[in-house]
This record gives structure tokens, sequence and C-alpha cells, in this order.
């Protein structure tokens, strides 16, 4: 680290897991907190009466929870 920020060349040495597959756990847990997020904006658009809003957040919510399995499928496979 120098100044503050992670160099280009981080790859472990700080975090004790290589970038890609820091990367791919990032990403997991990105998708997940976002399917949970999206639990709160579909109750949202329920209770307002917009159902085409809720559906539209269903299928997103489905898109995220679909990259959260492949990426703990490609982490679970390099662990």
């Amino acid at each position: 680290m120098k100044g503050g920020t992670v160099t280009n060349t981080e790859t472990g040495s700080v975090t004790g897991t290589k970038d890609k597959n820091y990367n791919i756990i990032w990403f997991t847990e990105a998708c997940l907190s976002n399917a949970l997020r999206l639990e709160t904006y579909i109750a949202d658009a329920e209770r307002d009466g917009d159902s085409e809003l809720a559906d539209f957040f269903r299928r997103a919510q489905g898109e995220s929870r679909k990259g959260a399995e492949q990426a703990k499928g490609m982490l679970a496979a390099r662990l």
C-alpha cells in the first residue's frame, strides 16, 4: 500500500487471497446483496400497486441470484 491506496500489483499479500478469487468472492456477495435489496424494492412497488415495476425488479432479482449461483460454482471449482 502506498499513500493509502492499493497498487495494481496486489495479488493477495494484503488480503491473503489471490485477486481473481477475491474478485469472485466480492462479485458473489454483491449479487446476493443486490437480491436482498431488490426484495425491498419489489415490496415497495407492490405496495404502490405498480405490478410492472415489481415484475421488473423480480426479473433483476432473478438475474442477481443467477449471477451469485454461477460465481459460487466458479469459486468452489477454484478453491
